[in-house]
């Protein structure tokens, strides 16, 4: 508390006091494993956002060791080459020129670019580009030994000795890395693998479940250094899907049973580090109250496990990433570099005001974004962790966005969307990667852009864009130790 002296109508030696001053909110959190504040420096973390030109419901990044970055807008494959500057789509002719889901990779090992896009529900067409897509190969029916998929996913990684690897049950291997590709095939979640750098994939099959119990749907597939393929299904206890052998052979873990999943949900993710310890995050229940119960009005949170013996074992006490200020969630992404150096991207929400208020079926809300009113706004927030292997990790999370990405609910159920127009603008996920400098890149779509952005007080009809917005770590620490601190760009 402070006190001036004001002249005028109070007279000219009256003291009139000065509330208390507020400092002004930052968007900077530091927490523990719990989420709650831990008294430590926040790390400096400033990122640069690049509007990429068109709709991007369903982005995907990838970077080449050139540089340049490759956003999956829809079926248009966007290329910039000078940080965000300019984009240009450079989708060739051997691409697909239309989508019902799209996809994109760029293998980090060989520096192919893939553009996946489903074709109906009949088959997928694969493009490739191996001089950062300046020309393309393709195949306009690459989608495993059987049609009929949905929810396509395409990742690659290192050959292994047993299985489809080098030196297992195919003898010969033809492409630098392992090509994977898995989808929905209403069964539950198929994967094959290619040997030809993802022109064909001839081997493979069901991997996990059936789509009735969600199993059908599932994450992004990343393959560690040594290996071992990740691929996480959309069910309420958090489970990962695991291959040692390149997609021969798949086994399961589970994890946070501690905590769950709420429904609906999106997709929960793994990352794997420099030395394959490997990082599941997912959104659960926020936590629980002083009671130690879980009464449903605490919100969410991002949740994480542990594996350090290449997926064989997770630890079953859940880990909290996100701070307890934030208490709704969407879409979280997660990518590593040098051991214990994770980065992590979400939407979520601050509007703890609203937990308990009447949702949009009149029934208290309980922090699920699919169910948000028209009083709850989404921002992008990221979280870093430099210790994220240590038994008390420290997690440094911003906001970073300025303005809302979305006003209202967030689509988590496709057969259930709500609003008119639909809230269905967001579609399924973002993307986050870092580059061979370990630096951050993420692609997120904006459902508050142009003149929603601009209004003082946006309602969610204002909020069903579906822009593709870029943004990476202008300057902060690298994910690789040996870098240290990131360069400003030029």
């Amino acid at each position: 508390m402070f006190t001036t002296t004001l002249s005028g109508c109070f007279g000219e030696d009256s003291p009139v006091p000065i509330p208390e001053e507020i400092p002004e909110y930052t968007g900077l959190f530091v927490t523990g494993p719990d989420g709650l504040p831990v008294d430590v420096p926040h790390l400096d973390l400033n990122f640069n956002f690049s509007d990429v030109g068109e709709d991007g419901p369903e982005p995907s990044i990838g970077i080449t060791s050139s540089g340049c970055i490759f956003f999956i807008a829809l079926e248009k494959v966007m290329r910039s080459c000078d940080f965000g500057e300019t984009w240009e789509d450079v989708a060739g002719p051997q691409c697909a020129f239309q989508t019902n889901d799209p996809w994109g990779w760029v293998d980090p090992i060989t520096d192919r670019i893939f553009a996946v896009q489903m074709q109906g529900l009949e088959t997928s067409w694969i493009c490739w580009s191996d001089d950062d897509g300046e020309s393309w190969l393709g195949n306009p029916h690459d989608s495993g030994t059987t049609p009929i998929n949905d929810h396509i996913k395409l990742a690659s990684g290192p050959w292994t000795s047993s299985g489809y690897g080098i030196g297992g049950i195919v003898s010969q291997n033809f492409y630098e890395t392992a090509v994977y590709y898995c989808y929905n095939k209403l069964a539950g979640i198929f994967c094959y693998t290619s040997f030809d750098g993802g022109a064909t994939f001839e081997v493979g099959g069901q991997v996990l479940g059936l789509a009735a119990t969600g199993a059908g749907l599932h994450g992004a597939i990343t393959s560690a250094p040594d290996g071992t393929v990740y691929v996480t299904p959309r069910v309420e206890t958090p489970t990962v899907i695991i291959s040692k052998d390149n997609g021969f052979d798949w086994f399961t873990r589970t994890m946070g049973e501690d905590v769950g999943t709420p429904y609906p949900r999106k997709n929960s993710e793994v990352a794997t580090d420099t030395e394959s310890n490997a990082y599941h995050v997912w959104t659960g229940p926020g936590g629980p109250d002083e009671n130690g119960s879980f009464d449903g009005y605490n919100g969410e949170g991002v949740y994480m496990s542990r594996s350090t013996d290449s997926g064989e074992s997770w630890e079953q006490e859940s880990i909290r990433i996100s701070p307890i200020e934030v208490v709704s969630y969407a879409f979280p992404q997660i990518d590593a570099g040098d051991p214990g150096r994770i980065a992590i991207t979400y939407l979520g929400s601050e509007d703890s005001g609203q937990l308990g208020e009447p949702n949009l079926d009149g029934s208290p809300w309980d922090g699920n974004a699919h169910y948000a009113n028209s009083n709850v706004s989404y921002h992008l927030y990221v979280t870093y962790s430099l210790n994220a292997l240590d038994e008390n990790p420290v997690f440094h999370t911003v906001r970073a966005t300025a303005d809302p990405v979305q006003i209202g609910s967030i689509c988590l159920n496709s057969g259930d969307c709500r609003g008119s127009p639909s809230n269905r603008n967001l579609l399924d996920f973002n993307d986050l990667h870092i580059d061979n400098q370990g630096r951050v890149f993420i692609a997120f779509t904006d459902g508050c852009f142009g003149d929603c952005a601009t209004k003082e007080n946006p309602l969610p009809e204002d909020s069903r864009s579906r822009r593709g917005i870029m943004c990476y770590l202008e300057s902060g620490p690298s994910l690789y130790e040996s870098v240290g601190m990131l360069p400003e760009f030029d």
